[in-house]
């Protein structure tokens, strides 16, 4: 027992139980209220696991303490949704509006948004190709961030935390300007219901018909948020990761990473998850995020080095 305690401690100096209780606390509330699901387990064993295997996976838990605050995050956001949003606040035809003004095209004799186009011309091998960074976008996150941990742990650290801050504005946005995405338009036009359920639109729906799996279904479906198209957090993790790497990334790399990136972009529309200036915003907070992070969490080369003053040779 004391060789267990004196491993705690060597990890956690300060407070050794800590760690223990964030996630099994979540797990209890969750089962109290009858909410409980294996998901919930399965996380808080990780974080567990991590915080007191080594002092390797110790370490590998802050970098990632960002990722865990997420799931969290998104997991409770249940709680809240519409929180201060009414039928009269949300954004739908204005969107659909806006858009024709700003980026729409003529399909025969009519007007059209991409999104409106690309309801009638769409294709199979198009609608699995555009899947595909939907499906994988949580993966290529955390393997990037894993893959930051092992060449720089400082950088890791801060993408971690600028996924989760972007993550909240995102959050904060939904509520103070919520907005319907292109499928809740093109579904139910312009009437706002509040207990819709979230849906993964119809190209995602003809991929999950296609492959059996009907992932997409599963994973949208529990979307906590409907009306929560500006921004498009979607496009803004594949832009953090372009800006993280980009002085630090060969050329290669950095093709890769934009290639992602516009990738991702164009799935967005393509799919009827987001407007176009729902990506906008989405970059704006990718930009402003990444600034204000590397502000508070310079690299370790870039930070002053404090040690014993300079001694001074005093002339006679």
């Amino acid at each position: 027992m004391n060789r267990i305690w004196a491993h705690l401690r060597s990890l956690w100096p300060r407070y050794p139980l800590l760690p223990s209780l964030p996630l099994p606390a979540y797990c209890l509330l969750m089962a109290a209220m009858g909410m409980l699901r294996w998901d919930h387990l399965v996380l808080a064993g990780i974080f567990l696991v991590l915080a007191y295997a080594h002092r390797r996976t110790q370490q590998f838990l802050v970098a990632f303490m960002g990722f865990f605050a997420i799931a969290l995050l998104y997991d409770s956001g249940r709680f809240i949704r519409n929180l201060g949003v009414s039928e009269d606040r949300v954004f739908n035809c204005g969107m659909h509006e806006l858009e024709l003004a700003w980026f729409g095209l003529t399909d025969g004799h009519a007007r059209v948004t991409l999104q409106d186009y690309f309801q009638v011309h769409h294709h199979p091998a198009l609608d699995l190709f555009f899947a595909v960074p939907y499906g994988v976008f949580i993966a290529v996150s955390v393997l990037y961030s894993a893959y930051l941990f092992f060449i720089d742990k400082r950088a890791c650290q801060r993408f971690g935390w600028a996924f989760f801050v972007l993550n909240v504005f995102g959050i904060v946005t939904y509520h103070l300007m919520p907005a319907a995405p292109p499928w809740y338009f093109h579904k139910f036009g312009c009437a706002i219901q509040l207990d819709v359920s979230a849906y993964e639109g119809n190209a995602l729906a003809r991929v999950d018909a296609m492959t059996g799996l009907y992932y997409f279904r599963g994973f949208y479906g529990r979307a906590a948020e409907v009306f929560g198209a500006l921004p498009s957090l979607h496009v803004a993790y594949p832009l953090l990761m372009v800006f993280d790497g980009w002085r630090r990334n060969g050329r290669v790399s950095r093709g890769l990473s934009l290639f992602y990136f516009v990738w991702m972009c164009c799935a967005a529309v393509y799919l009827d998850h987001h407007w176009i200036p729902d990506l906008l915003l989405g970059w704006a907070y990718t930009g402003v995020v990444f600034v204000a992070l590397r502000k508070l969490m310079p690299d370790a080369a870039a930070e002053p080095q404090l040690g014993p003053a300079p001694s001074l040779a005093l002339r006679p």
